[in-house]
């Protein structure tokens, strides 16, 4: 082979060593560097995020040049962005909420209170990918946070906003508090019962054929579903825990507290009496 130059065709022997290698059928780039793939499969049973993390490790540990970077892709690059992903739609998704929360109450405690049980419905989550034995998935479990938050809000506004409809001609706070329980304990036993039933099915990956009458038990069809039915059941029951309970008491503090800033207001002489507190503190009268 010669190479054109100024002093005519020079062959290229003359400038260059030439040492026999195993051929190349393609050299590939990206970005204008040269860039080697290596493809491997997830053997079955095993987890692509725990082997790529071992991965890293070993890469970490191996002592490449530093001209050599290495980027993972596929699977890994998927679950970067979708992640990135999800993460945004539930920060948007919280601040909208609280907006429209602090609109329609016209509080920021019971705006606070709303998104702090979506908040804490995520330990229900974790509690219940440990009891399914799945893994944290990005995508489905995201999605099922998402969709929990939903239902979680649903339940807390119509527990709160009921309070605040008798709180108006309530003279005792916590008569209040206690006759809003028991208005707003079926709506959301009935509302968090049947989600969860309805998506019992998912969580124990059972497959119900209605054409041949069948039913099937760990189908590789149900797999890819049991991560966000999980996250959304048992968020929801641990949830629904917080609404009738924690909500409630969170309530009652806020109360208490406005009382006690109302004494001292009274005792300053720029506020009610401590005789008119008592008549709103008192237990509500039988006849109410």
């Amino acid at each position: 082979m010669k190479v054109n130059t100024d002093a005519g065709p020079v062959p290229i022997r003359n400038f260059v060593t030439i040492t026999p290698k195993p051929k190349i059928g393609t050299l590939s780039r990206s970005d204008a560097k040269r860039v080697i793939a290596v493809k491997a499969d997830v053997a079955p049973g095993a987890q692509a995020a725990e082997k790529i993390e071992a991965l890293k490790t070993w890469i970490a540990q191996a002592g490449l040049d530093p001209h050599v970077g290495v980027e993972f892709k596929g699977e890994d690059e998927e679950q970067a962005k979708a992640e990135a992903f999800l993460s945004k739609a539930f920060s948007a998704a919280l601040f909208i909420m609280a907006i429209i929360l602090v609109t329609q109450f016209n509080s920021f405690y019971s705006a606070f209170l709303i998104l702090s049980a979506v908040i804490m419905s995520t330990i229900g989550v974790f509690i219940g990918l440990l009891v399914t034995g799945q893994p944290f998935g990005i995508v489905m479990t995201g999605i099922g946070v998402i969709a929990l938050a939903g239902i979680v809000v649903n339940n807390n506004i119509v527990l709160i906003d009921t309070f605040d409809r008798l709180a108006k001609n309530a003279k005792d706070m916590r008569g209040a508090i206690l006759r809003t329980g028991a208005q707003r304990l079926r709506p959301v036993l009935l509302t968090s019962v049947t989600t969860v039933l309805g998506l019992m099915p998912m969580v124990l990956g059972m497959n119900i054929d209605f054409v041949n009458h069948a039913v099937t038990v760990g189908a590789p069809s149900t797999q890819w579903w049991r991560s966000l039915a999980a996250a959304i059941v048992f968020g929801l029951a641990f949830a629904t825990v917080l609404t009738l309970i924690v909500t409630p008491a969170a309530l009652m503090v806020r109360a208490n507290f406005q009382d006690w800033r109302a004494r001292r207001r009274g005792a300053s002489g720029h506020g009610p009496t401590a005789e008119a507190l008592d008549e709103r503190t008192k237990p509500a009268e039988a006849a109410e």
